[in-house]
């Protein structure tokens, strides 16, 4: 048998014979194969598209491909939610492109049009080919993203029939010029949002105020869209695509698709000789581990892919694993991640398709439906947020319904350890529900004022964005951004863009351009959000495995100047932060103690970053920065104590400033368990005192302006949430708290002072005056 078909329980014994991996090991499932459902073809899918499926060896679809096949020609709004490679995007693209080859037929070639959307450009040009392999080519299948020349936009506008593009590009490119799209629109049939259970939180509910833009103009040019949705298996995708376009939806959910078998291995990185932050015991990191086994699976021929958390983690994981490997063998390993160029991302997504690649250690940009058939063993160098986003991870392996490997390393962090120690909480869960709240006037606010830019807003308009609208929009005209005229509509009336003041991602601004300072050259890019913390003087940059020292951040201009530089370090933002109670929207009395929800403002700042060694985590030194302070107004969940709770758990009050930090920094931990969200979406702030409560208060906030709809999931679900926070604290083996229950990546304080023993029994003191309805296991 070739090395790169090789059963997945002998490339995991492979992993775990090699130099004595066995105690790393914490738990192994065996999900088992499944035999296919087929359907016959629907008549109304044309001749020419079951020919040319047929010809990619697609004899009759599954089950569920006819079920939406069915919904999406009755003009219904319906969301594919199944497995991985389970078929989702011919559900679509059989009805889609049938319509648009009869639209082919009218006099000037274009009936029919349909719009289809991605969060990531690989992915919409990946959808692209598969356009172009099952429709012929009087159906005109084109990009039209921010890497699309000026010349081929017209050429869009005018004459493609199916327009692949993103949110981003839909929101400022063609929605505010919608007079020049006139003649796509009017004939618009069908929408396409895919990977759909990526639009969460902030992003997620810009994206479904920018859906509710392109209804409205639609209607104006009288088009009324089905919009046909794919996601990775959620809690309710029905409600979720309701959100996400304001529409009633069908939800296809039953996966007839064949899957092979998968063995899904929990893994846990060994502790090292080393010490970190306040003496704590240090595990190798996840990417570190992830480096070694790649280089391992590289050798035996195995083809895989590493997830990894950050831009830095692609980088490094691929440099390592180059490094251990021979040279012909090097050469097959790439990183894969966003900031590159739109030409080397071109470049490694054709060798991975190609099979040219044997490994690539990636970021979540190639988490989306990209097709990488031919994958064998896939490893997840940490927790990837949610149980959404780790079976679509995992599900990148065995694509072709061959055998897979799946490894998730656990990183020194409370979820990764208490996740790789209680598999229940990975394997007998349902996914989460997508979060995502298109009602926060801080995004919807933007919205009205774009909607109006576009066409003056109607009273018949207000509805279609929800129930703020009204009251938001004579909160508008106060501020001299809307003007509403004798004719009773609302109209824009600055000179600017509307459309520009939109922050879609949510990322904080314009992108920070990283320059090489000798040549000038522009390396790439990073949200203007991360910034402080990622290319803030002194940091060390990672891009295409060469490092780089950041020499200047110009924040006016919005550039780091980086110098090529080889440290044996790593550096890490610290800041400092306060948090203010600006309104209590609810308030549960737990016993003496509280649980609340509301609106807080947040006052952040970088101060200065820690320089860790490369291998082992290690604290080298700190250097002291001078950045400005940033301050956010967003959403929270807090609860406090009182001093008797305090007496009564036997916790003095020399000793509550460690209690809570630690029990802060451990529930920001395990939130992700709870809602879709990562810990970096997520802050907290424990006080001994507040000035706004004047208790001992701990509160966890969403890190986005307005609230993302975290936090609120979190008081939703606080009990069980902080029961798990308890437990895995309490079970954690160290002796006074470590990464792997209370220690924080990003704590601004050094993570000090920690008290473990006293987050346990703060915890229990709180959770025993939960509500008998909300206790649960507590």
């Amino acid at each position: 048998m070739p090395p790169s078909h090789r059963p997945p329980e002998a490339q995991l014994d492979l992993l775990v014979a090699s130099r004595g991996r066995s105690d790393r090991l914490t738990h192994t499932e065996h999900l088992p194969a499944r035999q296919g459902r087929h359907a016959p073809w629907p008549e109304s899918i044309r001749p020419e598209i079951r020919a040319a499926a047929l010809d990619l060896g697609i004899r009759r679809p599954w089950t569920h491909q006819v079920e939406a096949m069915n919904l999406a020609k009755a003009g219904q709004t319906v969301v594919i939610a199944t497995g991985t490679a389970s078929g989702k995007s011919l559900g679509y693209l059989a009805p889609v492109l049938s319509e648009l080859l009869t639209g082919t037929e009218a006099p000037n070639g274009r009936g029919s049009t349909a719009l289809y959307l991605a969060p990531t450009k690989a992915l919409a040009a990946d959808q692209r080919r598969r356009a172009t392999e099952l429709a012929p080519e009087r159906v005109r299948a084109a990009l039209y993203d921010g890497d699309t020349p000026p010349q081929e936009r017209e050429w869009v506008r005018q004459y493609a029939s199916y327009v692949l593009t993103n949110p981003d590009m839909l929101h400022r490119s063609i929605l505010p010029a919608h007079p020049r799209w006139s003649s796509f629109l009017k004939t618009l049939r069908y929408v396409v949002v895919d990977e759909c259970h990526s639009y969460r939180g902030v992003f997620g509910s810009h994206v479904a105020q920018v859906l509710r833009r392109l209804r409205r103009v639609c209607r104006r040019y009288g088009a009324d869209p089905a919009f046909l949705l794919a996601s990775a298996t959620t809690a309710d995708p029905a409600a979720t695509a309701e959100r996400l376009t304001g529409l009633p939806a069908h939800a296809v959910t039953e996966d007839a698709s064949p899957r092979g078998q998968m063995v899904f291995a929990l893994w846990e990185p060994p502790l090292t000789e080393h010490v970190g932050e306040q003496g704590a015991p240090v595990r190798r990191t996840a990417t570190a581990e992830a480096a070694y086994l790649l280089t391992d699976l590289v050798t035996a021929g195995t083809r895989t892919v590493a997830f990894v958390r950050s831009r830095r983690a692609a980088e490094l994981v691929a440099l390592q694993a180059q490094d251990n490997l021979e040279p012909q063998l090097a050469n097959r390993v790439a990183a894969y991640r966003g900031g590159y160029l739109p030409e080397e991302r071109r470049a490694l997504e054709r060798d991975l398709y190609s099979g040219r690649l044997l490994g690539l250690a990636s970021t979540s940009a190639l988490e989306l439906g990209i097709d990488v058939s031919g994958l064998d063993a896939v490893l997840l160098a940490g927790y990837p947020g949610t149980r959404a986003s780790l079976w679509q991870q995992a599900g990148r392996a065995g694509r072709e319904a061959q055998g897979a490997l799946a490894v998730l390393i656990a990183r020194d962090d409370p979820l990764d350890t208490y996740l790789v120690h209680h598999p229940e909480a990975l394997f007998a869960r349902p996914v989460e529900a997508t979060v995502l709240d298109p009602d926060n006037p801080h995004v919807l606010a933007p919205h009205l004022c774009a909607a109006a830019a576009e066409l003056p807003l109607t009273e018949a308009d207000v509805e279609l964005f929800g129930p703020n609208a009204a009251a938001l929009l004579p909160v508008l005209e106060r501020r001299g951004l809307l003007r509403r005229r004798a004719d009773g509509a609302w109209y824009w009336t600055r000179r600017e863009r509307a459309a520009d003041a939109v922050d879609l991602r949510g990322t904080g601004g314009a992108p920070v351009q990283i320059v090489e300072e000798s040549t000038g050259r522009l390396l790439g890019t990073v949200d203007a959000a991360a910034a402080h913390t990622t290319v803030h003087t002194g940091a060390v940059h990672l891009h295409q495995g060469r490092s780089y020292l950041v020499r200047e951040l110009d924040l006016e201009h919005s550039v780091a100047l980086v110098s090529a530089a080889n440290p044996s370090y790593t550096t890490a933002a610290r800041d400092i932060t306060s948090i203010s109670v600006m309104s209590t929207e609810q308030t549960v009395a737990w016993g003496e103690g509280t649980l609340n929800f509301g609106s807080v403002e947040v006052v952040n700042q970088v101060v200065g970053y820690l320089r860790k060694r490369i291998a082992t985590g290690e604290v080298l030194g700190e250097t002291k920065l001078d950045l400005p302070p940033r301050t956010l107004r967003t959403r929270a969940v807090w609860w406090t104590v009182t001093e008797d709770q305090l007496l009564d758990a036997v916790i003095p009050f020399d000793q509550l400033p460690g209690a809570a930090h630690a029990a802060e920094h451990a529930s920001i931990g395990l939130l992700p368990l709870f809602a879709t969200c990562d810990r970096w979406d997520i802050g907290g702030v424990s006080v001994p005192l507040h000035p706004d409560t004047l208790l001992p208060t701990v509160f966890v906030y969403d890190g986005h302006p307005g609230g993302a709809g975290f936090a609120e999931h979190g008081f939703r679900h606080a009990a069980r949430w902080l029961t798990a926070t308890r437990d895995a604290i309490r079970a954690c083996e160290c002796a006074r708290g470590c990464p792997s229950c209370v220690q924080s990546p990003k704590c601004g304080n050094g993570n000090d002072p920690l008290d473990k023993a006293g987050a346990v029994r703060l915890l229990g003191a709180l959770l025993a005056g939960a509500p008998a309805d909300d206790a649960e296991s507590t």
